[in-house]
């Protein structure tokens, strides 16, 4: 379940700066999807930025098209994609207006919904000790794709909308949890501009995605 304490939205200004340090920042906070009756949410524990026309691995590389325009516009809005003809990624706009940037969500922690967000991804948490069995729960969002899945994140209905927007369904909030040790190493799952370091983890969580944890994970720790 979310934690008790006090829940405070992020702004837009947050989204407004480099895309390297609004990826570090995304670490331990909380993604939630509101739904009537009930929340669904995780703790972000994986993140990649992308830095625009300058970043080859980035949409912007090319410029400015109908399909990426979300990532040139304001600081603070979901960009989704599909991806391999198989499963979307939720990524967020960064930088002014009319500057491309964003960082992109790879994997976060099961926190609130556990129960609907592993039904979604057709996970029976009845079995092998369900909700207690950290590589069973990792099958929930672990991963870029499966954290779309659970959440229900699609192009038609997220592309766009604001993480920020007081009504919003879709929205990041800060619970006052503080990252001890960040991970930072190349990029993942990506040809172009691979040997980046400009991906972002928790050091020690087993949620996040690859077949190594971050307890294994080789980069620079700060």
């Amino acid at each position: 379940m979310i934690p008790t304490r006090r829940t405070t939205p992020l702004s837009y200004a947050f989204y407004d700066r480099d895309p390297r340090k609004v990826a570090r920042a995304l670490l331990g906070k909380l993604l939630i999807r509101k739904l009537p009756g009930k929340i669904l949410s995780g703790r972000i524990v994986e993140t990649e930025a992308y830095l625009g026309e300058d970043d080859l691995a980035a949409h912007s590389a090319a410029g400015k098209t109908d399909r990426n325009s979300i990532l040139f516009g304001p600081p603070g809005y979901a960009y989704v994609y599909f991806i391999y003809g198989n499963y979307y990624c939720l990524n967020v706009s960064c930088l002014p207006d009319g500057v491309a940037g964003g960082a992109l969500f790879r994997a976060m922690e099961p926190v609130a919904g556990i129960n609907e967000m592993a039904k979604a991804r057709g996970i029976d948490l009845s079995v092998a000790g369900g909700a207690e069995n950290v590589a069973l729960l990792r099958r929930i969002s672990s991963g870029p794709g499966r954290m779309c899945e659970a959440l229900g994140v699609t192009r038609e209905r997220d592309n766009g909308k604001s993480f920020v927007n007081t009504r919003s369904d879709l929205r990041i909030v800060d619970d006052g949890y503080r990252v001890s040790h960040v991970v930072v190493t190349a990029r993942i799952g990506i040809t172009k501009s691979a040997d980046r370091p400009l991906r972002y983890v928790i050091r020690g969580n087993p949620f996040v995605s690859g077949a190594r944890s971050a307890h294994s994970a080789q980069g620079v720790i700060d």
